[in-house]
């Protein structure tokens, strides 16, 4: 759709005794009060206009940052060409509304177009404040706000900027300093409060918040503001002079310092706005003037307040839509609650999170180590009032359901960290019928139920259908899936917990399968163990990449190949493993060599030096003691690793599902506090398990002392030296969900240490989901860190001689996969990016010079151009 652009059905548009209903604004909340109309059958009877500012439809602004991860501007859209066609709605782009004339009720658009109204809804939304400052208007100063802002922002930034600072702390100032470092830019954020997301977090949240955010290698300014921006000779920006008299150098500005009600059009016409903005609304969303509405951010309610969020906005157009229809409906206020995913960073905030209610206590648990801060506000009467989560929201919506209501367990054991005492996680059975699930839609668990129980629904996306939950933020569907299976369970119906629509069994039980039957092919599998109507088939993206993880784990026990991609083998690959290599954003792949406990001679350094010199590749070294070379095209990776091979590399399986590396410290041969060998131990665990296939990557650390100087309390299994042997740590997780690691065992010997390790891999593989950490493994296998220790230390159930025996047998069979590739001329004919011209590169792979290196050269809207590979071109570390 282009600027200018309108969309109707002739039916409704030529209907001069229709009643005319005019949208102005066409955001998010314009979309639902569209939604709403046309679920009340109004779309039908009214004729309705919609004029649009911007040149594109409504699109999710919440998810905008998520364009520089790869998102298009269709994929964020919010609506499409057949809503609009079927439910015969004008819709005007790029042409606004410019006046209002409130006796005659007609409204002018730019291009002069000339609507007579009988009712009016004004969705106007909110504009960036921008701060007075001397220099805002220079070249090279952003708001954030809109695509169009987006698509300028990485223009000029691709074109003339190394350095952006970002002006304002607040959520999407955050969200705008995510974006500048994803560009490549060095990145500032200045807030002129004491703490990142004021608004939001409390003291100990935003000191949680300021250092991760710090430890992802962005500079924070807080308790400072911005005086002036610097401009250079041809009026570019240079700089940034903040309150506490520093200057700043950047060449990048992107204000998000709030915004504001876009109350302009409603002040024009006489209409009743606040003293700081807004336009006035009562309960119905009626302004002064009973035939115009208002709804969404440039509203501001009848108990004072203008709402920024994105659920008090729907939940107005509900409230609009439904007078309109004449039904009884009002809005007296909205849950303000949020949980969003700040550079990668978990955010929630919830109820009375600041603790303004008189009387209340606070409940807190802060971990300064791994980023995460939990606080509860609780009432006198052990009510839960409100909370604030930072690092880890995983409760988010259990505990914002229980918001005015006593937990049924007591406040602490809600904010502990699984491993640290706390009992089995509080589920949404707990919940009251009352308890508001979904806070966008304002849907109950009892809407819920009786999705399930009185319109046989079966499925999430059918729940979500009937009742709208989960389809806002989409912070709930976690619990919406918990409750949905609860309910089926509850009334009788069997629960599929079926790996995918190929399998009615679960992993764990497809593992068994093949391990007990010595199944070494998928096809065979589908054949005898798939569905009815899957058998003979191809089987889907779900089960061939888990079941191709089965049978390379199980490759030698099996009599299976253990290359994977022999034969059928390689027809189920995830997309990295097909070439060997984790595919990057721009279509060109990394290239990770082994390098065992971060150990390397002078020798093979000179190697990997000349090899990203002579193929000009970006180098990088990692957090996990590895280097990593980006930027080559794939045609060339047989070429590259034939010299590291000859070098004596290996594959580091940055690309697999399998373990990544065995971090260390230099441990007791050069540190004066180290008490055991830890480099020697980590190499020896990394050859050991290096090529071990598993549900999820595994990444694993051996520290010499107690100072943990290789983290290894954040590994999937970690190890720390005491001056008796071995503490085993397992279950760990450093990424976007940071966990510690429990302590499995303690003062091991070496070959204690082995044989615990070697158990605890083969029977999480055995166990665990497709695609499950082993953090979330132990946290969801019943039992859980007790059980594991019952099976792997204790022997509860008799099967760790066959773990044992099944790790023995990896260990035996392994061989390095670019060793074997580089030596085979057939395998060698897959690496070229087209297969009908095999001497022609992929011409869209192109670089462009950055710090006397390289980086990816991407058009300004090719970025996703294969999202599906993209999206598995994950951490390397």
């Amino acid at each position: 759709m282009s600027t200018d652009t309108t969309m109707t059905t002739a039916a409704n548009a030529t209907d001069g005794n229709a009643h005319t209903i005019v949208l102005v604004g066409h955001g998010m909340v314009g979309q639902r009060f569209l939604e709403a109309l046309a679920e009340r059958g109004l779309t039908a009877t009214h004729r309705v206009v919609v004029l649009c500012e911007e040149p594109r439809p409504a699109y999710d602004r919440v998810q905008l940052t998520s364009y520089f991860s790869g998102r298009t501007p269709e994929e964020l859209s919010l609506t499409d060409a057949e809503f609009i066609t079927t439910h015969g709605i004008e819709l005007h782009l790029g042409d606004p509304a410019e006046t209002i004339d409130r006796e005659a009720r007609q409204v002018t658009a730019r291009s002069g177009l000339v609507i007579t109204y009988d009712t009016l809804v004004l969705a106007t939304g909110s504009y960036p404040f921008v701060p007075p400052v001397p220099g805002k208007d220079a070249e090279g100063c952003f708001v954030y706000r809109t695509i169009e802002d987006l698509l300028a922002i990485e223009e000029y930034a691709k074109a003339r900027a190394t350095t952006g600072a970002v002006v304002g702390g607040g959520l999407l100032g955050l969200e705008a300093a995510g974006a500048l470092k994803g560009l490549g830019l060095t990145t500032h954020i200045v807030e002129f409060a004491p703490r990142l997301m004021p608004v939001q977090v409390d003291e100990g949240g935003g000191a949680a918040l300021l250092r991760t955010i710090q430890d992802m290698g962005l500079t924070v300014h807080t308790g400072t503001g911005t005086q002036e921006i610097v401009t250079g000779d041809d009026g570019a920006v240079t700089g940034m002079k903040l309150s506490d008299g520093s200057e700043l150098p950047t060449d990048l500005v992107v204000f998000s310092a709030g915004v504001r009600p876009r109350d302009q059009l409603a002040r024009a016409t006489g209409l009743t706005v606040g003293e700081r903005g807004g336009i006035t609304v009562d309960d119905q969303c009626r302004t002064s003037d009973p035939h115009v509405f208002a709804i969404g951010e440039c509203a501001l309610a009848s108990d004072g307040r203008v709402y920024g969020l994105v659920a008090p906005g729907y939940e107005m157009a509900e409230t609009a839509a439904a007078t309109i229809a004449a039904d009884e409906a009002s809005f007296t206020g909205a849950d303000l609650s949020t949980k969003l995913k700040l550079l990668g960073v978990d955010v929630a905030s919830f109820g009375d999170a600041h603790g303004a209610t008189s009387g209340c206590l606070d409940v807190v648990y802060s971990d300064s180590r791994s980023g995460t801060y939990k606080k509860l506000v609780i009432g006198r009467g052990g009510e839960l009032l409100g909370g604030i989560l930072v690092g880890d929201a995983e409760a988010y919506g259990t505990l914002r359901a229980f918001t005015g209501s006593v937990p049924p367990i007591a406040p602490e054991q809600l904010v502990l960290p699984a491993g640290a005492g706390a009992p089995v996680a509080l589920g949404p059975s707990a919940l009251p019928d009352s308890a508001v699930i979904c806070s966008c839609h304002n849907v109950t668990k009892g809407t819920i139920r009786g999705a399930v129980t009185e319109h046989s629904c079966t499925t999430v996306p059918e729940v979500k259908k009937c009742t709208k939950a989960g389809t806002g933020c989409g912070s709930c569907v976690k619990v919406l899936g918990q409750l949905v299976n609860e309910e089926l369970a509850a009334s009788g119906v069997e629960v599929d917990h079926g790996l995918c629509g190929c399998f009615a069994q679960t992993r764990e039980e497809l593992y068994e399968i093949v391990l007990a039957l010595r199944i070494p092919s998928f096809q065979v599998l589908l054949d005898r163990y798939g569905r009815e109507g899957a058998r003979g088939g191809e089987g889907c993206e779900v089960c061939k990449p888990a079941v191709a993880s089965i049978i390379a784990s199980l490759a030698p026990t099996i009599g299976a190949s253990g290359y994977v991609l022999d034969g059928e083998q390689a027809a189920l690959q995830d997309t990295n493993d097909h070439f060997l290599a984790n595919l990057q954003k721009n279509g060109s792949y990394s290239i990770v060599p082994r390098i065992p406990g971060g150990e390397i001679t002078p020798e093979k350094l000179i190697v990997i030096g000349e090899v990203a010199r002579d193929f000009g590749l970006y180098t990088k070294i990692t957090g996990g003691q590895r280097i990593d070379l980006f930027g080559a095209r794939v045609e060339q990776l047989p070429l590259i690793w034939a010299r590291l091979v000859d070098a004596g590399f290996e594959s580091g399986h940055a690309y697999g599902k399998s373990l990544r590396t065995v971090k260390s410290c230099v441990g007791r041969t050069w540190c004066r506090y180290g008490v055991q060998d830890s480099v020697r131990m980590a190499i020896d665990l990394e050859l050991r398990y290096r090529g071990l296939r598993s549900p999820h990557k595994l990444k694993s650390a051996v520290s010499g002392c107690a100072r943990e100087c290789a983290e290894a309390q954040s590994k999937d299994f970690g190890v720390i030296a005491t001056a008796n042997g071995w503490n085993l740590y397992v279950g760990g997780n450093g990424g976007a969900t940071p966990r510690h690691a429990d302590l499995l065992a303690q003062d091991l010997s070496d070959a204690e240490l082995v044989r615990l390790i070697d158990r605890f891999l083969m029977f999480y593989i055995r166990t665990a989901d497709r695609l499950e950490r082993t953090s979330t493994w132990l946290e969801r296998i019943p039992g859980g860190l007790d059980h594991v220790r019952e099976v792997v230390v204790e022997d509860s159930l008799g099967i760790c001689e066959e773990l044992e025996s099944l790790m023995a047998a990896h260990v035996a069979a392994y061989r390095d996969e670019w060793a074997e590739t580089i030596n085979d001329p057939e395998k060698l004919a897959r690496f070229v990016s087209f297969v009908n011209a095999p001497d022609t590169p992929d011409p869209v792979v192109g670089f462009v010079p950055e710090r006397d290196q390289i980086k990816p050269d991407l058009p300004l809207l090719s970025i996703g151009r294969r999202p599906s590979q993209a999206l598995e071109g994950s951490a390397q570390r």
